[in-house]
């Protein structure tokens, strides 16, 4: 087996394996309205906060513009207040998912069941939070759903936020696999560059916040997972393969 054989996929969460994002944001409009802030965050306000990766990272962004002449005497009370933003919004999230209203993508499953049956790994590569991560794979797959992954790594083991590639490096680490033997799966221009910095090529697949995103570098940006099954990951690779050496 060599290293350019496919050996494991690597999916992102957020917007790759659930199209998350309005979820998201009905809850982080319910957790400024719980703590009575007049922050109404509307689809393209929300749209350009996915600039930045990480929810509380998304807050602190959002209150350094409307509050920037705000001192902090403490030093913490900004940091504390964002804190507390982000655990009513992160429960108000898991509700929104437990009541059924996130579900996988089209052509998720199929695929990871098809990735089984050609003997290959999965691995989850997020920079979301594990309870985050733990509330939409539970109910989409069932309560053993991390016997389906080799290994993940979220928020909680890669603290540096896409596109830093501390989380893609940290999969590889586990896997013990080299960057070519891989396929990474994202939605964002953060996520495609997340991947490509470890070498990881990537397959996306946008969605109505991330269809404007920069996708160059990109293995294939599609529509979506449907019908796509492992032996049109394995022709890509080879594809990319050939027209690299062709240009070399």
């Amino acid at each position: 087996m060599t290293s350019q054989t496919l050996q494991a996929l690597i999916f992102d969460v957020d917007g790759t394996l659930a199209d998350t994002e309005r979820a998201h944001l009905a809850a982080f409009n319910h957790a400024f309205a719980e703590e009575g802030l007049d922050w109404r965050w509307d689809e393209p306000t929300y749209t350009r906060l996915l600039e930045i990766s990480g929810g509380k990272e998304r807050i602190l962004h959002y209150w350094n513009q409307v509050r920037a002449g705000m001192v902090d005497v403490s030093g913490t009370a900004v940091r504390e207040i964002v804190q507390r933003l982000h655990e009513i919004k992160t429960a108000a999230y898991e509700a929104i998912v437990n009541s059924g209203g996130v579900k996988l993508r089209p052509g998720v499953l199929p695929l990871m069941e098809d990735a089984k049956r050609h003997g290959l790994r999965l691995a989850i590569a997020t920079t979301t939070s594990p309870v985050n991560v733990a509330a939409l794979l539970r109910k989409a797959i069932g309560s053993d759903w991390r016997l389906n992954f080799c290994v993940i790594g979220d928020a909680s083991t890669a603290p540096l936020k896409k596109p830093h590639p501390q989380v893609y490096l940290q999969m590889l680490q586990a896997m013990k696999l080299p960057a070519l033997a891989c396929i990474a799966f994202e939605d964002s221009a953060n996520g495609l560059q997340s991947a490509n910095a470890a070498g990881i090529q990537a397959v996306i697949t946008p969605t109505h916040f991330t269809a404007h995103h920069d996708f160059t570098g990109a293995l294939r940006v599609i529509p979506g997972l449907s019908g796509v099954q492992v032996r049109d990951l394995q022709s890509w690779k080879a594809n990319a393969a050939k027209e690299e050496r062709a240009a070399a």
